[in-house]
């Protein structure tokens, strides 16, 4: 082993996590001392264009549970997770100077604010601290992919079959190791409260789907569940467009959005499963939804912020409208459609929202209301306990015809209602209220 030597601050964003962690394998290895650094950055709390906060509280109450969690997994390797409610820029710069800081290291990142956070970060570096950026958040690393990324296919099915023949998942980082005691920082910091970023604590609603908590270990037990206990990962592709219950789908994608688990885990978790359990079209179909997510990184790291325009990346020249008495009413799930009521008031209600819903509530927003898609994007950013920049414009562009669907469909709710709720449970269990009043 070579000897370490210099000091690393870890600056953590969506990558909450130290098993198969790039960041904190390299610098555990590689330096003497090692910090880790979050910062609650006021944008992520301030109120959008769009008339959201950017961040609501069921999310910001499972980032919480997210860090609380790593900062217990990362006393168990003698590393202080430093916390701080200030831009990063000026937060980085601080530690540097006051513990003589030499190399850091990020998970990198390319969509627009991401990027002006990580130049403003650059910008204050002297020439003598080494930066060491990681792509840490696909299935497929970017080097691996049979394509550059300015030559991706614009349909999902030619990247996943290039992908599938050509490319493969590597194997996860090695456990970071752990740091002498001397390590640890003589203060340990503590986490904001929801009041403090400007939030209400949400209510826990007896119905929601998902009812987890943040954080590694939480997302270590929903694998456990879903996978080995209770053997569900069988039957996914059967039950994946599901709508009431907390086995329907995998739910990973909270843990995924926020990195307290990587992809490259539950790939390889999937391959020991079809091992020893069983391999058949679910256990793939949970794969081929990952892939999906790899997608959308790539779609947005090849078209970077025409991701945010109205026209998409097909720049298509639509008429969409700005109404808020009608936005409102989808907000609030007092449409003409039952089943758009149902998802939107699960959503308002408990931050989450099936796949299916999703699907249906978007389209209905772009393409039977003709609003402006981005505004709708912009509410899911705020109240979705599982938004990942990258799968929520990729699919908002997608089903409002601007993105990857070279079909341009529109989905026709009722008939949607009547397949994926035959009996109406789901809407019942959601518009109950509204129907007795």
């Amino acid at each position: 082993m070579q000897k370490r030597k210099g000091k690393a601050l870890v600056w953590l964003r969506n990558d909450l996590r130290i098993k198969d962690q790039a960041s904190f394998y390299h610098a555990t290895h590689k330096h003497e001392t090692v910090i880790a650094f979050y910062s609650f950055d006021p944008i992520h709390y301030n109120e959008t264009q769009w008339g959201f906060k950017k961040t609501e509280a069921f999310r910001a109450q499972f980032l919480l549970e997210s860090l609380a969690q790593l900062q217990k997994d990362l006393l168990k390797h003698n590393i202080s997770l430093v916390i701080s409610q200030e831009n990063p820029a000026k937060g980085t710069q601080e530690l540097i100077k006051d513990h003589a800081i030499t190399d850091l290291y990020w998970q990198k990142e390319w969509t627009q604010e991401e990027r002006e956070r990580e130049d403003e970060v650059r910008a204050l570096l002297s020439e003598n601290i080494s930066v060491h950026t990681h792509y840490d958040q696909f299935l497929f690393h970017p080097e691996d992919v049979p394509m550059e990324i300015d030559q991706l296919p614009e349909v999902f099915t030619v990247f996943r079959k290039k992908c599938e023949k050509y490319s493969k998942v590597r194997s996860s980082f090695p456990e970071a190791l752990v740091m002498p005691e001397s390590n640890l920082l003589s203060i340990q910091f503590t986490l904001p409260s929801l009041a403090d970023l400007g939030l209400k604590t949400p209510e826990a609603h007896p119905h929601s789907a998902f009812p987890f908590k943040g954080g590694s270990l939480a997302a270590q037990l929903r694998l456990e569940h879903y996978f080995w206990d209770t053997e569900k990962l069988s039957f996914y592709k059967q039950t994946r467009n599901g709508l009431v219950g907390l086995d329907y789908s995998s739910k990973f994608s909270a843990w995924l959005a926020n990195g307290s688990i990587s992809a490259r885990q539950i790939y390889w978790e999937i391959k020991e499963y079809e091992a020893q359990i069983q391999k058949n079209q679910s256990t793939y179909w949970l794969i081929f939804e990952l892939i999906w997510r790899d997608y959308f990184k790539f779609i947005s790291l090849k078209h970077q912020d025409h991701i945010f325009q109205l026209g998409g990346i097909l720049q298509k020249d639509y008429h969409w409208k700005n109404n808020p008495k009608t936005i409102q009413a989808w907000i609030d799930g007092e449409t003409q459609e039952p089943f758009v009521n149902a998802n939107m008031i699960e959503l308002q209600k408990t931050g989450w929202m099936s796949n299916r819903g999703r699907q249906n509530v978007a389209s209905y927003f772009a393409k039977d209301l003709l609003l402006d898609w981005r505004i709708g994007a912009a509410y899911f950013e705020a109240q979705l306990i599982d938004y990942d920049v990258h799968s929520n414009f990729g699919n908002w562009m997608y089903v409002a015809g601007v993105g990857n669907d070279p079909r341009d469909r529109k989905f026709n709710v009722r008939m949607q209602a009547e397949r994926y709720d035959e009996n109406g449970k789901f809407q019942r269990q959601w518009n109950q209220k509204s129907l007795f009043e």
